[in-house]
């Protein structure tokens, strides 16, 4: 189990919208990253004990990973505002990232500099650890569940589409089909690449130089690898990506095949080759470069992510 605070406006609505993502597992409002202590709902709101309404999420990360925990979070702020969210104005409303695993940090900077590429302005979101929290009073918890009808900044579109999420296969589903199914659905070169460790022709695949907002999935399960927001022209002839969407979605291992010593790349879920990452990547990036087969990925366009239940990675699809 993994757990992040997740501060976004008035934490009745966030509460409730968080809850019905798949893979949470608990919610609980309260007050974090304040300067007083054990702070009541009166003193919070009165905007001195500089604590910001927040909500507790423990999470399977297998189920929902932290990259699409914060793709849906991000949808269900504005990300620009201020010490506002909706109607509700004052420091306890400010949106905020607080994180207990270190570990954490480079996913949520990732996530925040790929929504910090739609906008112009600063985003005024603040990414901190966690350094304290305090439970909200009892009648706080778990409001809009108590009381449908009460106040909420959220719109019901997203509360249905946090819903729908349940029906969407998670990333620990997404699995192979038997080789019998592979042979007679993969081309013969899709096959070989991602069975048996082919490497497809450069300048002659795909995706070698398309640049169309999306993402690039495995193309044996479905399993999301990469985002068009961080594909880059590396003039190799192959698909170069600086990262992938979620580390945890790849393996990496040693490969000293054809006299080099290289890293592979193999996709989480079905274990199909995808590829090589190398250290002689953009700086300004990370340095990395994913050097991909056109023949393991399987593009879907930008239109087409939410209808194909893809719709919480829009935010990387530039």
């Amino acid at each position: 189990m993994a757990e992040i605070y997740l501060a976004g406006g008035c934490f009745w609505g966030t509460e409730r919208y968080l809850s019905l993502l798949r893979g949470v597992l608990s919610t609980q409002v309260g007050y974090a990253n304040g300067h007083t202590q054990n702070p009541t709902y009166e003193a919070v709101c009165r905007g001195d004990t500089g604590h910001a309404e927040t909500v507790h999420v423990v999470y399977n990360p297998d189920l929902m990973p932290l990259s699409e925990l914060l793709g849906y979070y991000f949808v269900s702020v504005d990300p620009l505002a201020v010490n506002r969210q909706g109607g509700d104005v004052g420091p306890q409303y400010r949106t905020g990232i607080y994180y207990t695993d270190p570990d954490d940090l480079p996913m949520i900077r990732r996530a925040m500099d790929a929504l910090q590429m739609q906008y112009s302005r600063p985003i005024a979101i603040e990414v901190e650890p966690l350094h304290n929290f305090t439970p909200a009073e009892d009648y706080h918890q778990r409001y809009l569940e108590k009381n449908p009808g009460g106040y909420c900044h959220i719109s019901p579109e997203l509360f249905a589409k946090a819903a729908a999420t349940a029906e969407v296969s998670a990333p620990h589903t997404y699995t192979a089909p038997d080789d019998a199914t592979l042979r007679s659905t993969l081309t013969a070169l899709q096959y070989e690449v991602t069975r048996n460790n082919a490497t497809e022709p450069p300048f002659n695949n795909p995706y070698w130089n398309s640049f169309r907002p999306g993402i690039y999935v495995d193309i044996t399960t479905g399993q999301p690898l990469f985002a068009s927001g961080d594909k880059f022209d590396a003039g190799c002839g192959w698909p170069s990506f600086a990262k992938p969407i979620d580390p945890s979605a790849l393996i990496e291992k040693e490969d000293i095949s054809h006299g080099m010593r290289r890293t592979e790349v193999r996709s989480q879920a079905g274990d199909a080759h995808l590829g090589h990452v190398f250290a002689d990547g953009p700086v300004e990036t990370g340095g990395l470069r994913y050097c991909i087969n056109s023949a393991a990925l399987r593009f879907i366009p930008k239109e087409a992510m939410a209808r194909e239940g893809y719709g919480h990675l829009l935010h990387l699809a530039l």
